[in-house]
C-alpha cells in the first residue's frame, strides 16, 4: 500500500480523495525529522506546508519517497533540485490560492490609498477629520508587478476595472502580455510606476531583492505592495524609505521576522521600528488564507498527484 504522510493539516478532501484511491495516509503533525525516521523509510508520499524542510537529510531517509507535494506555491523549503536528481516528483498549489492573493493585494491597495485604517481608528475615537483622511483614486495610475505567475496575474485580473495602467515583468516569461497587463522591462516600471506589487517566488537570486539599491531607481514615489515572502525585502532599506518618503505607503502581509513554519514571528528592533509608521499595513501573512483556498488548495493537490499516481 503507497503510504503518504501529512507533514501539516490541509483540507480533508485531499486525504478523501488519496484514500479513495488506494493510498495509506498517516498523519504526522508534531514530530520532527529524527523522530520521523522509521515512518520514512517506506514512504510513497510526503504533503506538507511549511514546518519542516525537504532537504538533503530528510531524503536520504526516505529511499521509496516518489512524491513531495506542499499545500501553497512557494518551494523554499523544498531541495528541488535534489528531488529531481532522485526522480521525486515536486508538486505544488498556487492556482489554490492565487484568487485570493489578488483579492488581499487588492484590498491592501485600496485601504492604503483611502486611508482606512487610520480613518477607522479615528472615528473610533470619535473624531470626524475628514481632510486628515483625504485619498486617491487608483484611475489613471500605473501599477507595477514584479512577477506573472499565478499571484501577479490574479491581481492583475482585479485591477482591470480600475482604469489603471497595469505593468508586469518576469524575467522568466515572454510575450506574455494579455488583457490584464502589459509585459514592460524593469526601466520601464522604475520609470512609470505609481505602485509596485512583488509576487515572486523566494530564492537566492530573490532573497533581498527589495533593496536600496532597488528603491532608488524609481523615478516616482511609490506604494509598495508585499504578498510574497517576507524576505524579499530588506529592512532596514524599507525603513529608511519610508523615512525619506520614496515608499508613501506600504501593504506587507509578510515578514521577515516570520519563523520558518510561517505561523509566528520572532520579534526585533526592526519590527518595532516599523509598527510606528501610520502608512503602513500588516497583515499576518493570509493573503492566500481564505475558507474557499483551504479548499481548493487541497483539490489542486488531489487532482495533481492522481493524475500521475491515480
Amino acid at each position: 500500500m503507497r503510504k503518504v504522510i501529512f507533514l501539516d493539516t490541509v483540507h480533508s478532501c485531499l486525504e478523501d480523495a488519496l484514500t479513495e484511491h488506494g493510498f495509506h495516509c498517516i498523519h504526522r503533525y508534531k514530530e520532527n525529522i529524527s523522530e520521523l525516521s522509521e515512518e520514512l523509510q517506506d514512504a510513497f508520499g510526503i504533503i506538507l506546508r511549511s514546518r519542516l524542510s525537504i532537504d538533503l537529510a530528510f531524503l536520504n531517509q526516505a529511499p521509496q519517497l516518489k512524491f513531495v507535494a506542499r499545500s501553497g506555491s512557494g518551494l523554499e523549503n523544498i531541495d528541488v533540485q535534489e528531488c529531481n536528481n532522485r526522480g521525486i516528483e515536486v508538486i505544488s498549489s498556487p492556482e489554490g490560492n492565487a484568487d485570493a492573493v489578488g483579492e488581499h493585494c487588492l484590498g491592501l491597495l485600496l485601504a492604503l490609498t483611502n486611508k482606512i485604517p487610520q480613518a477607522n481608528s479615528s472615528v473610533r475615537h470619535f473624531e470626524w477629520e475628514r481632510e486628515m483622511h483625504r485619498g486617491f483614486e487608483l484611475k489613471d495610475k500605473t501599477i507595477g508587478i514584479i512577477g506573472y505567475g499565478h499571484m501577479g496575474k490574479a491581481f492583475a485580473k482585479r485591477l482591470s476595472g480600475f482604469g489603471c495602467e497595469v505593468l508586469a515583468h518576469d524575467k522568466y516569461l515572454k510575450n506574455f502580455s494579455d488583457n490584464y497587463a502589459k509585459e514592460a522591462i524593469l526601466d520601464t516600471l522604475f520609470e512609470k510606476s505609481d505602485v509596485v506589487s512583488i509576487h515572486l517566488p523566494l530564492s537566492q537570486e530573490t532573497y533581498g531583492y527589495v533593496n536600496a539599491f532597488f528603491l532608488n531607481q524609481f523615478k516616482k514615489n511609490i506604494v509598495l505592495l508585499n504578498t510574497a515572502r517576507g524576505n524579499h525585502i530588506v529592512v532596514k532599506d524599507l525603513i529608511e524609505a519610508l523615512q525619506n518618503g520614496r515608499i508613501t505607503h506600504c501593504g506587507l502581509d509578510v515578514l521577515p521576522f516570520e519563523k520558518n513554519s510561517l505561523e509566528s514571528l520572532n520579534p526585533s528592533h526592526e519590527f518595532e521600528q516599523l509598527l510606528q509608521f501610520k502608512n503602513v499595513i500588516f497583515t499576518p501573512h493570509v493573503a492566500g488564507w481564505t475558507n474557499e483556498s483551504y479548499i481548493k488548495l487541497s483539490q489542486v493537490l488531489a487532482n495533481k498527484i492522481l493524475t500521475i499516481y491515480g
